[in-house]
């Protein structure tokens, strides 16, 4: 059970989004919550939810890369101590994988396809973190499609052949 007032908050953006269908709403909800904590300047752990949060209700893919990147930016900052205090019912390592397959996923939109690999990588790599429950499975699934996207787009060109 979430018993920190900011995850909360943040959760009933996540529902406004996801559940309701309020994208607008959610990311007037995120930007108020951005601002009572500080910004970049805030708990590691509420920055890198909320800056995760606040990427999936970006309308330009240029802008969610710079809310996944902050997200991923501030994990390294959390501790598990502050996870379990919080209530998140996994530990710091369990977040890694999403973090690391949506920003593969804005690379991957950009056409920065080596960048998106290296994501999708480090996805893969730290997946054992999550369980076998529907969001572990809604995160493998969102890895094998972006995997099946990447095989289908074309390797990057290297310099002109001499």
């Amino acid at each position: 059970m979430i018993d920190d007032p900011t995850m909360s908050r943040i959760g009933q953006g996540v529902e406004l989004h996801h559940h309701q269908g309020r994208r607008e709403a959610a990311r007037d909800l995120f930007a108020q919550i951005w601002d009572d904590i500080g910004g970049e300047q805030g708990d590691p752990l509420h920055v890198c939810v909320l800056a995760h949060s606040m990427a999936d209700v970006q309308d330009d893919v240029q802008e969610e890369l710079l809310w996944d990147l902050r997200a991923l930016a501030a994990v390294s900052q959390v501790t598990d101590e502050r996870v379990a205090q919080a209530g998140v019912p996994f530990s710091v390592t369990g977040l890694y994988p999403s973090l690391h397959l949506n920003v593969g996923e804005c690379y991957r939109r950009l056409g920065d396809l080596d960048r998106a690999r290296e994501h999708l990588q480090q996805a893969r790599d730290t997946i054992g973190a999550l369980g076998d429950d529907e969001y572990a499975r809604l995160i493998r699934g969102g890895l094998e499609r972006l995997a099946e996207q990447l095989q289908g787009e074309p390797l990057p060109q290297s310099g002109p052949s001499e």
